[in-house]
């Protein structure tokens, strides 16, 4: 059925445009909630009247959502669920969830323009949502999932700077290890032998942080999937004809004792 829509509808249109829909979508849905209307010479009419004023309409739209964009990109984000010491979240943050923490910053969105990647999210970390809005304008946000305790933070920080240790006591972090010309006293007075330093330690912490995140993840996929050696404790059905285990182990002793 071909309609002019009468207001914006989400994924469908804009005030103003001509739409074709399912005819069911249109009767029960559209045309009922005044969302549209059927289209028409007369309805055709009405609208190219009113051209004008829907263009300034959108025009004003277009604007406050591109100053709706850099509201939201500005935010900072942070949402505290219960958690284990693994990361994993007792829950997960949904668009629900995103749309509840943007509501409490003063900023209202309808939880369907909210799209996580994975539909939502099951590890405290750092994450970055997209936020629909008007005409094909989109957001991005950083959104920091927190443990309400900070107990899992602190327990995968503890296993980062473990981990860093080793790795710098495997390369022989030291004086030497930062650059070449160290015994130089210029070097020293320039300062690059303190960049040198600093560059190293951010690339080993980067790459041990990577590691222990990885191991994380391990751990909690481990934890959802059921272990292979995980204990059966079914009773095995004798098949017809057969006597039952414990009877065969049974009279297989009685035998020998014989």
């Amino acid at each position: 059925m071909k309609i002019i829509l009468n207001e914006d509808v989400y994924n469908l249109g804009e005030e103003g445009d001509v739409r074709e829909v399912a005819n069911g979508y249109a009767r029960n849905y559209l045309l009922p909630q005044g969302l549209a209307v059927a289209f028409n010479k007369q309805n055709q009419a009405v609208f190219e009247s009113r051209k004008v004023t829907i263009e300034k309409r959108k025009e004003e739209k277009r604007k406050a959502a591109q100053g709706l964009k850099q509201q939201l990109e500005d935010l900072s984000l942070t949402v505290k669920m219960p958690a284990g010491e693994t990361g994993k979240l007792f829950g997960s943050v949904n668009n629900a969830v995103i749309a509840e923490a943007l509501e409490k910053e003063g900023v209202s969105i309808e939880k369907k323009k909210i799209d996580i990647a994975s539909t939502s999210i099951k590890n405290i970390g750092k994450y970055t949502v997209l936020i629909k809005l008007y005409s094909g304008e989109t957001a991005k946000i950083d959104v920091v999932v927190a443990s309400t305790d900070g107990k899992a933070e602190a327990a995968i920080a503890r296993k980062v700077e473990a981990a860093k240790n080793r790795k710098e006591e495997a390369v022989g972090v030291g004086e030497d290890a930062y650059a070449d010309d160290e015994d130089s006293e210029e070097y020293e007075a320039s300062g690059d032998a303190e960049a040198s330093e600093e560059a190293f330690e951010e690339s080993v912490e980067a790459e041990v942080k990577a590691e222990v995140e990885a191991e994380v993840e391990a751990e909690v996929e481990a934890e959802v999937e059921d272990p292979e050696e995980s204990f059966d404790d079914t009773e095995k059905v004798a098949e017809p004809g057969e006597e039952p285990e414990a009877e065969v182990e049974a009279s297989s002793e009685a035998s020998e004792e014989e």
